[in-house]
This record gives C-alpha cells, structure tokens and sequence, in this order.
C-alpha cells in the first residue's frame, strides 16, 4: 500500500585531499574509456584533450593516474571500461608521498577473479596524417597476472611554417631589427608506448611486481623554410633553412624492439607488504637508461652565399636509479606515514658543432618526510614535515652544490553542513637545475645568437600557497581555485652581448611570483541528459632578474558542453590562450575548439570529430622580452585547421578478472639533460 520512495544523494564528496565522484550510468554509457568519462564528468582545472586522449592541469603540473591505487599509465586508463569503474578519487591536494604531483586520479574498479580483457582504441584523420592508436591486453592467471599495451602516434604535416620578428640591441648603439616569412614546411615525427607488466600476489597481504617500459620518439622532420630580411632593408632577402631531427630512446627487453627503433630501457621493481595492526609498508626502485640523439641543421643563404652555416649534433646517455620506501599506520586519530625517497642520475653527452665537447655530470636528490592527517568535527588537517638535501657534480665545469632544504606542508579544509567547503594549502618545495642547464657547452642558434649552460647554478626553494573552495546547489556546482607562488633565486634565462653575439644562458635570478584565479560553473540543466561547464580566470605574473624586471597578466577561459541521449553523444570544447611567463619568456598556450559526435553500441564505440571546425588561424605564440634580443615568434600548422578524425573503439571481456594489489607508488626519469639549440 506503500507509495514508490527514491533516496538520491549527491555523486561526489569533498576531502580535505581528495574529491571522491561517482559516475552516473549516463556518463558511463556515453564514454568508451577512462579518459573520456573524465571529459563527462567534468573535474575542475582538469583539461581533457578528447583528441590526443591527454589530461593536463593550468602550468603544466604532473597529472599522476592510478588504478584502484596502482600507478597506471595513459594507455591502461583507456582500456578500462566505464562499466567497471566504481568511482574516481580525485587527488587536487596531493600529499607529500605523491612527490610533485599537481593532482593524482585514481579509478576504483570492481574487482574480479579471473579472465582478461583485450582493448584496441584509434583515432585517425581523413584528411591529414594524424594518428592516435592503441592495443591493451591483461591476462590473470591463479596468483599471476600479466599486462600489456602498446601505443603509436604519427604526425606528418606539410603546412607548418612560423613568422618570426627579431630586435638585437648590442649596447653599442648597434641595432638589428630582422624579419622572417614562413614558407611551407614539413613536420614528421612518431611516438611510441610499450609496457610489459607482471604482477604476483602470493597472498591478499603481499604484492610483487615488474614493469619493463619501452618509450621511443622519432622527430624525422622538424623543417622550417623562411624569407629572412633586415627591415631596413625589405629587398635583401635571405633564404634560411632550418631543420631539427631528434631521437629519444628507452629500450625495452624486447631485442626486436631496440634494435629497429632504438628505445631507452626502464626496468620498474615493486615491492609492497601489509603489516598487521594496519600498517603498510612500500618499497619501489626503478632503474633506467636514456638514449637520446638530436641535429640540427640552419642555413642563411644570400644570393647562393652561406651568410651563416650550422651544424650541431648531440649524442647523450643518462643513467638513473630511484629508490623509495613508504610506511604507513592508521590510528585512531588519523593516519601517520613517513617516507625516504633517493634519486642518482649520471649524465654523458657529446656535443659536435665543428669542435667535439663530451661533458660528465652526477646529480643527487634525498627526501625524507614524515606526515600525520586527521579530523576536529567538521576541520580536516594534514601536517607534513620533511627535507632534502641536493648535490651535484660536473667534471670540469665547477665545484657543484650541495644544499639542504626544510620542506613543509600544511592543509586545513572546513566542511560546511551544506555541500560546500573552504581549503587553505601551503607548502615549502626544493628546485633542483636540470643537467643540460648545467653544462657549459657553447651551442649556435643562428648567426647572432648562442644558448650556454652555467654550471654555477644553485637549487632554489619555492613557497605556495592555495586557497580553494566549492559550492553545490541544485544543479549548479561553482568552484573557485587561487594560488600564490614565490620563488626566490629561481633559475630563469638572462642574455647578454658577448662580442658580436647575443648569449642566452641561465642564472639564479631575484624572483619569480605567481598570483593565479580561477572559477568554474557546472550546470546540469536536464539531469544527466546536458552538462555544460566554463571556466574563467586570470593569471599575474612578476618576473624580477638580475638584469629585468616584468610584469605579465593573462586572461583564459575553457567550456565544455556535453549532451548524451540514448546511446548518442554530442561534445564540443573550447578554450582560449592558458600562458606562462617565465624569466623574459611569454609560453603561448593553445586556442582551440573541438566537436564531436559518437554512437556507442555494447562492446564498442564509432565517432567522428572536427578540430577547429569553424577557424583557420590556429596559432601557438611564443615572445621574448630581453632588452638585447626581443623576439616574438608565431607557429602555424594548417591542416590542425577542420581536422577531421574518425575513432574507433573496441573492448572485449572475458571470464572474470583476477583482483590484484594496490601498488601504491611509482617512480620514473624522463629528463635527457641535453641542451637544445633551437630557435
């Protein structure tokens, strides 16, 4: 006799570090991947590339991806079915035992016995070479489960080009003012992604695993062809050619693999325990070789005269080992942890530009850490204090550093009775110079210019501080993010006049500061059936060296709209210029806008997509501001403009999937520690 009842509560829930959401059947219907529920979902300051199938976060922080507490990389976030994720914590205030980590995604996903899956996901363009393409695989079998995957983007553009306006002030009076006309160019580069993984779980307290990674970087063709002129000068043409090929190399165990396309080995070596009493301990090392090459050829040729002829080639090797321990316990008042992460790197490179330098570097990193987290009725805390020491060592080029650093954090969250809540975030991190900033190598960049290292550079400490907040009414969800960063000594770049060059190097300058405000407006106007989200904000710089001083404020805004009926979804994203200033450099970000359509069936997905379908000036600008050499360079590639894309993809499921551990952490090198030459 009773009437129907329905309880509904709301899909996500805020904590001090983490934002907890779980996806509707809508929006797992409408995605075929972990990547694309993110774009339904829609998290704040998380931007989703549909196209690329990247996520990213404003300044370019790590996004960290696990699976049900296991590091997991893009290509494995893709082959999750959305059917099989529970819910996704988002990480937006990392603590300390996520190291530098800007947020951290973690898929929660059922958790099964046995069987595999086998996935396969591409994206192509009809009317251009543009390819995103992946096959995934894993096997479980009695205590063992064996996981694959392999990815492969392709590139081939033959309408890139960039124009190019120069000022040389030499402070003798000598002024320079110079102009570059693109002409048509080529871009040609590829991509690949290969893991090998195995994971062994000898009981539900113990978890062994080995990862071996393969990754390999092919630019064949980075080929600029311009009309350089003196503006004083508008008929005295010269031709400049300008061409970069670049390889990075990570091998893989696979001889077949190393030996067609050179690779840059990893070997990952994970251990992970439970204790009894709630305690967890973690023990992660990763070892890995990088091999990377890169040339360069440039020209400037008046009147089949070579005005300037240079040609640089670096051969690079670099050897790293990381090793980290994490212990936990939980307790009635909250959760203790410490942690002891060590990093050695060794570095040799040759360089070849007419003379032959080879130079040996070593760099060291320690950190240790320890962290408590709890709760006072509706105030969450989490007070983490740890340190780092820093060395280094360059043959030849200087006595080094080694420095020690306080490194704490504090985060205080108030949850209000409503669905709302207030975060106050400050933390103390240590920089350390990369390898190519400090070699003192001299590399040409055209015939007034050459880019050196300083091997006297010292590490330098940053101080931020975050205040965020987030409201949810209704349908109506407002969230508002805000951060002050200062970074005393930061290494930024500098030029001086050298002869009659202008040399761009590195210094530890004054300061650097960073105000950044931003909000966004989630709406669901028809419950699950519309989503619509924008962003707005603004970013303030001040750059103060030890030769300038800048100041720089860049207005930004993203939308996403998302409508999904049936087995039908429509999308389309925009986003305007995100740009970061630092030392005397304008970053230009990306403008864009993206529509998509795709029909999802059970096991599969078809779409098709247009990458900015209603523009044609696609353009990413980068400027300089150095009182000696004042530059501002656009790049244009023309077939990004109405890209058309078809996907496809594909998920197959069979017997039932074996429930393996959580490994909590992961470790990786990715630094090449060459210096680039590059204009």
């Amino acid at each position: 006799m009773l009437d129907e009842v329905t309880v509904a509560a709301s899909n996500e829930k805020s904590n001090s570090d983490r934002k907890i959401v779980f996806p509707s059947d809508k929006q797992k219907k409408a995605s075929s991947n972990g990547i694309e529920l993110l774009q339904q979902i829609a998290l704040p300051r998380l931007q989703v590339n549909a196209l690329q199938r990247t996520l990213s976060v404003p300044g370019g922080g790590e996004v960290q991806l696990r699976i049900n507490g296991i590091i997991a990389t893009n290509e494995e976030v893709i082959a999750l079915l959305p059917e099989d994720i529970i819910k996704i914590e988002y990480h937006d205030n990392p603590g300390l035992r996520y190291g530098n980590a800007a947020v951290v995604l973690d898929y929660i996903t059922k958790r099964k016995v046995s069987g595999g899956n086998v996935s396969v996901d591409f994206t192509n363009a009809v009317n251009a070479v543009w390819g995103e393409d992946q096959l995934s695989a894993k096997v479980n079998h009695k205590k063992s489960e064996f996981s694959l995957s392999y990815r492969l983007a392709t590139r081939d553009f033959y309408q890139m080009w960039r124009e190019n306006e120069e000022k040389f002030n030499f402070g003798d009076g000598k002024v320079i003012n110079r102009k570059e006309v693109g002409q048509p160019g080529h871009l040609g580069m590829y991509w690949q992604n290969a893991s090998m993984q195995y994971n062994y779980q000898p009981d539900d307290k113990t978890v062994m695993n080995a990862t071996f990674r393969y990754f390999g970087n092919e630019q064949d063709h980075f080929d600029y062809y311009s009309d350089l002129y003196f503006t004083d000068r508008p008929n005295d043409i010269l031709k400049l050619t300008d061409k970069t090929t670049a390889s990075t190399k990570r091998p893989s165990l696979d001889l077949y693999f190393q030996k067609t396309l050179p690779a840059n080995p990893s070997l990952d070596l994970y251990f992970q325990k439970t204790l009894p009493a709630n305690q967890l301990l973690v023990v992660n090392v990763v070892g890995t070789y990088i091999g990377s090459k890169s040339g360069r050829f440039y020209q400037e040729n008046q009147n089949g005269s070579l005005i300037s002829d240079i040609q640089n080639n670096v051969d690079g090797k670099k050897y790293s080992i990381i090793a980290e321990s994490i212990y936990e316990k939980q307790m009635k008042a909250g959760t203790f942890s410490a942690g002891l992460k060590h990093s050695q790197a060794f570095s040799d490179n040759t360089y070849t530009n007419g003379k032959r330098y080879v130079t040996e570097m070593r760099q060291a990193d320690t950190y240790a850490y320890i962290s408590f987290k709890g709760k006072l009725k509706n105030l969450e805390y989490n007070l983490g204090i740890g340190g780092t020491r820093a060395w280094s060592f360059q043959e030849g080029d200087g006595d080094g550093y080694e420095t020690y650093t306080f490194n704490p954090r504090l985060t205080l969250q108030y949850n209000f009775p409503s669905n709302a809540y207030l975060r106050l975030q400050g933390s103390v991190n240590n920089n350390q110079p990369s390898l190519s900033e400090l070699s003192a190598v001299d590399q040409r960049i055209d015939s007034l210019q050459i880019v050196r290292g300083n091997p006297l550079l010292q590490p330098y400490t940053s101080y931020q501080v975050n205040l965020s907040g987030e409201a949810r009414k209704g349908i109506f969800t407002a969230n508002l993010w805000s951060s002050y960063e200062y970074r005393p000594k930061a290494i930024m770049d500098e030029k001086f006049v050298e002869g009659n060059r202008i040399i761009n190097t590195f210094d530890n300058q004054k300061s650097w500061q960073r105000l950044s405000v931003e909000t966004t407006l989630k709406v669901k106007p028809l419950k699950d059936l519309l989503q619509v989200s924008a962003t707005g904000g603004v970013n303030h710089y001040l750059s103060d060296g030890n030769t300038y001083n800048h100041e720089y404020t860049n207005w930004f805004y993203r939308g996403d709209l998302s409508f999904v009926y049936k087995k039908v979804m429509l999308a389309f994203q925009i986003q305007s210029n995100w740009n970061w200033f630092w030392g005397e450099n304008v970053y230009g970000g990306e403008n864009y806008h993206l529509l998509q359509a795709k029909y999802n069936m059970k096991n599969c997905s078809i779409g098709l997509g247009v990458f900015n379908p209603f523009s044609d000036n696609y353009k990413v600008v980068n400027e300089n501001w150095s009182q000696h050499a004042t530059i501002k360079k656009a790049n244009y590639i023309n077939e990004s403009s109405r890209l058309v894309m078809v996907q496809f993809s594909w998920n197959l499921s069979f017997g039932r999937k074996y429930a393996s551990a959580q490994k909590k952490l992961q470790n990786s090198d990715s630094d090449s520690g060459i210096v680039t030459n590059s204009k």
